[in-house]
């Protein structure tokens, strides 16, 4: 008898096991953890000590607690985190409904019924001040591993490892027109040109807003087959409204809400209207486990409004944190603050005040962009200074201070001289490492760079000298501790996951490199990808890609999809 698998309840965003003192390279950006066991692909775990490369094709741990938050010590503007203590938070907290009461006779299986949300009295902005959506309507194209629907390819055998870009079939541009897509650790959303919400991947904590109860999940394995087999039959296992891009219910909205923006992180969503308003599901994590959605949800499995944020601008995730930027030009943080990442002292005994967004740390400075890593953050003002905060122990926030210490961070914000002379265009972080973009095209990385995160040859970053870089004790790099360029890409674009990074040029031409064990990088091989190399195929090699994310153990480009139009009078 072929083993059987359970595939809704049993697979596989951004839980493992405790830290270790030996510095193991993460295999993916985020984890996925229930009541069950739960495949759990780390995201981004603090480590010291000798490094190792990290495993290749190997499958992450089950465990249900989420590693890949580092504990916290501080050095200097740092200091020695309090002994963590075990989450309690009572179940009675969540969301969900309580067990119906069971039955003699055999029932169908209920739909558990989905809230309407309550009429509430929405204050509207005035036209030339509210936030403009995008209309660009997007090809959108995925790769990677997509075992826990991830991909958004359904449940056909074939969508399991996508080792080079492939057109997302269920997302034609001509008729569902995405207009915006964000990257989670194991989940992914994106916003329509008709004002819907899409979102697909795994939904254990409630990151997909919607119900994706599925009777399925038993599917026979034949041993005999190759798990790189062709077929295309829907035998993956996966549960198929996890797997299928969806629409969260509008009615889970009040009426005649416009959205211009989503954004994802490990466990939780959130969606931007043009109002300035902000909604969000889902749940953070902490290093002991589920840390809660707010202080009086432990898990929020449907959007709900977030009454302390007006007029935003902008949001961005990382790991288990959040940052909205508003029209004033302030920035507000909320989430699990263990590693400073919120920028302002969250006590143990008090921690679920992180949960509550709160202004912050930059009096006087108006803020032009936000950016997050996974346990680190960045704001740049409009002078064009570059600010960053939070885990900072393989020098991912660009201050070269400690760099290389155990568990080192930054308390509050602090200015990255070491970008000073550089007139930054975007900004982005990633596991333990970062990477910027210049307004001059220039690409540069910093952060830890053990698995080919710089994208640099080894033989160059060996050559450099003790002022850039930090070695092990066995003399080999650990650590480019000073933001460095990439040569000959001419960027305008860079995401940064885990441990591997995908920019795109002024051509439109996508770079990867990194860790490529699950085929993120795109390009068609499990092997790490040392330095930044075009993804090339014929899914994208006429296309102008505008746009990368880079998820756990995935990844998605896009591109306008008005570049299939004919060409009238020599233009598109």
């Amino acid at each position: 008898m072929p083993p059987r698998r359970a595939a809704a309840a049993a697979a596989s965003k951004k839980a493992t096991a405790a830290p270790q003192a030996a510095a193991e390279k993460p295999a993916a950006k985020a984890t996925r953890a229930t009541a069950t066991t739960k495949k759990a692909p780390t995201k981004k775990a603090a480590t010291n000590g000798e490094e190792k490369a990290p495993a290749k094709r190997g499958r992450p741990a089950k465990k249900d607690v989420d590693a890949s938050a580092p504990a916290k010590k501080t050095v200097k503007t740092v200091k020695k985190a309090a002994t963590k203590k075990k989450n309690t938070a009572a179940s009675s907290n969540s969301t969900a409904t309580a067990p119906a009461k069971t039955s003699r006779k055999r029932k169908a299986t209920e739909e558990p019924e989905v809230p309407v949300a309550k009429k509430i009295r929405i204050a509207r902005l005035k036209d030339e001040d509210k936030n403009k959506a995008p209309n660009q309507k997007l090809h959108v194209y995925v790769f990677g591993e997509g075992s826990s629907g991830e991909l958004g390819l359904g449940t056909a055998k074939n969508a399991v490892d996508v080792k080079r870009p492939r057109l997302n079939p269920l997302l034609p541009a001509s008729s569902v027109g995405v207009v915006q897509v964000s990257t989670g650790g194991m989940h992914v959303l994106a916003l329509t040109h008709d004002n819907k919400i899409l979102s697909w991947g795994v939904n254990d904590q409630g990151a997909l807003g919607r119900d994706t109860t599925w009777d399925g999940g038993l599917v026979d394995i034949d041993d005999n087959k190759s798990d790189d087999s062709s077929d295309s039959g829907d035998d993956s296992g996966m549960n198929p409204k996890e797997a299928t891009p969806t629409a969260i219910p509008s009615d889970a909205f009040p009426e005649d809400t416009k959205f211009v923006q989503v954004a994802a992180s490990d466990s939780a969503s959130f969606a931007l209207t043009d109002d300035g308003l902000v909604y969000g599901w889902g749940t953070f994590r902490s290093n002991e486990g589920i840390f809660g959605f707010s202080k009086t949800s432990f898990i929020q499995k449907t959007p709900v409004l977030l009454p302390d944020l007006k007029k935003i601008r902008n949001i961005v995730c990382g790991a288990n944190h959040v940052l909205a930027l508003n029209a004033d030009g302030n920035v507000f943080a909320w989430g699990s603050g263990q590693q400073n990442q919120l920028g302002r002292r969250v006590v143990e005994r008090t921690k679920t005040e992180g949960l509550v967004p709160r202004e912050f740390g930059l009096p006087r400075k108006k803020i032009a962009q936000i950016a997050c890593g996974s346990y680190h953050s960045f704001a740049v003002d409009k002078s064009g200074n570059v600010w960053a905060w939070g885990l900072n122990n393989f020098g991912e926030t660009g201050i070269p201070e400690h760099a290389g210490e155990e568990e080192a961070c930054i308390l509050k914000p602090a200015k990255v001289s070491t970008l000073s002379d550089e007139k930054i265009k975007m900004i982005d972080g990633g596991g333990h490492h970062s990477g910027a973009v210049t307004e001059d095209g220039k690409c540069l990385v910093w952060g830890r760079l053990d698995g080919y995160q710089m994208g640099l040859p080894m033989d160059t970053l060996k050559s450099l000298g003790e002022d850039k870089i930090t070695k092990d004790e066995h003399d080999r790099p650990r650590i480019l501790k000073v933001p460095t360029e990439l040569p000959n890409i001419n960027a305008t674009f860079i995401t940064c996951g885990t441990d591997h990074n995908i920019a795109i040029s002024k051509e439109g031409k996508a770079y990867s490199w990194g860790f490529s064990a699950n085929y993120q990088t795109g390009q068609g091989t499990d092997d790490d990808i040392e330095v930044a190399t075009m993804i090339d195929n014929t899914a994208v090699r006429e296309k102008k890609l505008n746009w990368a994310g880079a998820g756990g153990q995935y990844s998605i480009l896009t591109a306008p999809a008005d570049f299939d139009l004919p060409m009238v009078n020599g233009t598109h």
